[in-house]
């Protein structure tokens, strides 16, 4: 019973971090990523479809992304598509392409990244300490029921401490990482 709750601990807090990996995705570090187009979609014959599956999405360089659409009337869906996603730039199209061109990122910028992304950090914290309490909460249930001892339900919770607190040292060295990454010119 015990293994059971600390293997779905486990499993919901590496949820908790490979989500706020995916939202660091969506944000800008010094070289540009096909990721920010990620919630651009337009209307294909009626479905909102992102743009990776209407052309092809590239990164030349680290300051542009140029999207060829595989059928050329979809030019103009795209272009409205990214201006009112209101991402930062303007696109450029030459009648065959897209082009996006983004400028290197400010100090200031960065900075602003660094406290989105820290933000994103806090989430993942909150998402972890909600998972600890929905453990506790069973060892607390098991222990209501006459399942196990209080000695067992005290030694099931420091387990599920530390549990926490190894995913939380993983955030947090994320963290560092991600930081590094951005602040780095």
């Amino acid at each position: 019973m015990l293994q059971e709750i600390y293997g779905d601990c486990e499993a919901k807090m590496q949820g908790s971090i490979e989500h706020m990996q995916r939202k660091f995705k969506t944000l800008r570090t010094g070289k540009v990523t096909t990721n920010v187009l990620d919630h651009v979609k337009i209307d294909y014959y009626g479905t909102a479809t992102p743009l990776d599956q209407v052309g092809s999405v590239l990164t030349p360089d680290a300051t542009t992304i140029t999207i060829t659409p595989w059928e050329k009337h979809l030019l103009k869906d795209i272009e409205s598509a990214i201006q009112s996603a209101n991402i930062g730039v303007n696109p450029n199209s030459d009648g065959t392409q897209i082009k996006l061109f983004f400028p290197p990122m400010t100090t200031d910028q960065r900075k602003e990244s660094v406290k989105q992304m820290k933000g994103m950090g806090e989430d993942a914290k909150v998402s972890i300490r909600n998972d600890r309490r929905w453990a506790n909460d069973k060892i607390k249930k098991l222990e209501k029921d006459k399942e196990i001892t209080q000695d067992d339900s005290k030694s099931a919770q420091d387990n599920i401490q530390k549990i926490t607190d190894k995913y939380i040292a993983k955030i947090e060295t994320i963290l560092k990482d991600k930081e590094a990454e951005i602040l780095k010119v």
